[in-house]
Order: C-alpha cells, then structure tokens, then sequence
C-alpha cells in the first residue's frame, strides 16, 4: 500500500497520474527480484533475497540520445560507478541499475554486453551501477546477481516494496525497499514532472519522522523488534539510500546537480543523513533536450541547440524533488512488507494502521509539549 492508499499525504505540490518516476515520459523501470532458500546462512547457496532494478531514461537506445545529468555525494560511504562521467561530461549515457554491494561488476558487466547486443559499433561505455548493502538478510557474499536478471524495463505503474534491488533492503529498522513517487507543477511555473525512485536501506528506528511528526519515537525496538542485534558489524544507520530523480523540465547538467541536491531535503525530512557509515548518493537527469550526440564525430554538427530554463524558475523544482524523494521513501517502507532472510533474521514491514495510530500519537506528544513550552 502507498502512503496516499493510506490517507497519508506528503507535501503540497499535485503527483502525476501515477505517482511514479515513470510519469516523467519516457522513462521507464524493470525489476528482476531473487528470492530462494530458508534458514542458516551458507554463502554461495543462500538464502537469496536480491535483485536489480533498472531505470531508463528514454524511450529507446541511451546512447543514442543521451540526457543532462548531474550527481550530489551527500555521503560517500557507497558506490555509483560512471558518475565521474557525468560530472565531466554532464550526461548521462547508459540506463542506471542498482543492486546489492557486492553484485555491482556483474550488473556493471551486464549492462556493458547489453549495450553491444544493440549496437554494432565499436565505443566505449561508462554504465551507471548503484548499491546499497542487503547483507543483513541476504547471501550478499555468494553474489546471486547474474547477467540474466537485468530484466525489461516499461513505463507505467511501478512496483514498490521488497523487489528489484531492494529485496534485501532494511529502512528505520523496518523492512525498506524500492520506492517511488512524482510531483507536477502549475502550467504558470513550466507544467514540468520530476519523479523520484529510491533504494532505502538506511536510518535508525527513533530517528524516523513522517509529515514532520517523530513517530519514531512511538514506533520503538520493544514495540516491533530491530533487524539488527547488539554486536552486529553492520549495525542500524550502516545502510545507504539510491535516489534517482527525473524531470522532462530543459535543465543542464549544473541545474541537474543543483536538483540532485534537494534530494537530500526529503531524506532529512524523513529523519535521515546523520550516519558516517551511510552512502547517500543522488543522480538526476532531465529529458528535456534531445540529439545531444550521433553515431559519429562526422554526424555530429558544429553547434546543438540547447533549452534551459533561468535558475529563478528552479525553485518549484527543488521543492517538486524535495518532496517526491520524501513521499518514495515513504512509500517503500509501506510497500515492503515483512520479510525473514538468512539465519531467520526477520525485517519487519511497516504497516499502514500502525503508522497511522503512531502518527496520531506522535502528534500528541508533540502538541502535549508544546503546550509544556508556552506555560
């Protein structure tokens, strides 16, 4: 269930008709979730609880026609590969996978072959891979993630929840995920979209905040029990978050990394980014200009007309990326379910009727104290 199923409603701005990254048009997302095996952990033979997810800019071949991009480290304790490209170059090339930790060479080498199935012609290519850690429930170290499991990617609604990439994934010490979500703003500011697609796997249990109300607080270890144990070496906060932002709004690649940013206003509005040992990493990328790149130097014309928009126009966008990377996480903590992995380690999901009554409360408690302060 999303938030919005659950009468939980993020923000201001309106959503796209699907309220998914793949609203921006053109882009188009394709999960391949692993799931085998029970009980105690036997590295190479389980049990699995992996994937890849994959996002695709356009409609067709990327190289073809490349998109602006742009990336923010808010933390770096994790791994994009092909990001120094895009800083140097300020676009993006390949389809963006992300996976577990361990699986990135495989998924990176995939996609490699698969760019060289499309095309014929001899080149280079940087491929895109992120990851975030799902060791504490899955066989991270017997690396199921194979070439095959790349999967198709399609517009439309989107899975959410304990797929793709985020199978393993653990968020606030509940279950996390794969999540999504769109914002689209007034036709006086540019009727542009920005969706948002995070891989959560971050966060501590009394840090988690909703709509600004800390329902961690109320939401405690004794009440639903921690994934995690005293001694653990990935220990609650050692996780990291993916989010992938996309607008079809005419942005260069520094408008790109200045969007990535507010990104990082949605994750802290969720009660994240304190933890050293997260890798917080944003890219986003903006469709917006086409035929910036041919099949040869000899095609390629002398100049490329390109659109942008005045950096005073941005601020509707911050805002749009702000609150649909909030309302993703959100959603992938609903969508994820309960899910018990290696060695009967069990993350569980949080449910909509127990945020829901930990919302009220927290509101309470908040108003109980305000009233303390104000006497």
């Amino acid at each position: 269930m999303s938030a919005r199923e659950a009468c939980i409603f993020v923000g201001h701005l309106p959503t796209g008709p699907n309220n998914t990254i793949t609203d921006v048009a053109g882009v188009r997302v394709g999960h391949s979730t692993i799931i085998r095996g029970e009980g105690p952990l036997v590295v190479g033979e389980g049990p699995v609880r992996t994937g890849v997810t994959v996002v695709c800019p356009r409609e067709g071949f990327t190289r073809e026609d490349p998109v602006f991009a742009g990336a923010h480290r808010f933390n770096g304790n994790g791994e994009v590969t092909g990001l120094e490209w895009i800083r140097e170059a300020g676009a993006l090339t390949t389809p963006v996978a992300i996976t577990n930790t361990h699986s990135v060479g495989v998924v990176r080498d995939a996609l490699v072959a698969a760019e060289f199935e499309q095309s014929t012609k001899e080149y280079w290519v940087l491929p895109v891979v992120a990851e975030t850690y799902d060791g504490t429930l899955n066989d991270i170290n017997g690396q199921h993630v194979k070439a095959e499991h790349l999967g198709d990617a399609r517009s439309g609604p989107v899975i959410e929840g304990s797929v793709g990439g985020g199978t393993g994934m653990i968020c606030h010490e509940f279950k996390g995920g794969i999540g999504t979500a769109s914002r689209r703003l007034a036709d006086e500011e540019g009727g542009w979209t920005v969706g948002a697609l995070v891989q959560t796997n971050y966060g501590r249990r009394h840090m988690l905040r909703v709509d600004g109300a800390p329902v961690g607080r109320v939401l405690s270890t004794e009440l639903v029990p921690s994934p995690y144990e005293e001694g653990d070496t990935q220990p609650a906060g050692t996780g990291s978050i993916i989010v992938v932002l996309a607008t079809d709004a005419p942005l260069l690649p520094i408008q790109c990394d200045r969007l990535a940013r507010r990104a990082s206003v949605g994750l802290g509005r969720m009660g994240g980014g304190y933890d050293d040992g997260s890798g917080d990493i944003f890219l986003a990328f903006a469709t917006g200009n086409g035929g910036l790149s041919g099949s040869g130097l000899s095609e390629l014309p002398l100049t490329i007309p390109v659109a942008t928009i005045p950096n005073e126009r941005m601020t509707p966008l911050f805002h749009a990326a702000a609150e649909a990377t909030e309302e993703a996480i959100l959603n992938a903590l609903l969508a994820a379910g309960t899910v018990r992995g290696r060695d009967g380690v069990t993350a569980h999901g949080l449910t909509p009727d127990l945020l829901l009554g930990a919302l009220d409360e927290a509101r309470s408690l908040c108003a109980r104290q305000d009233k303390r302060r104000s006497t």
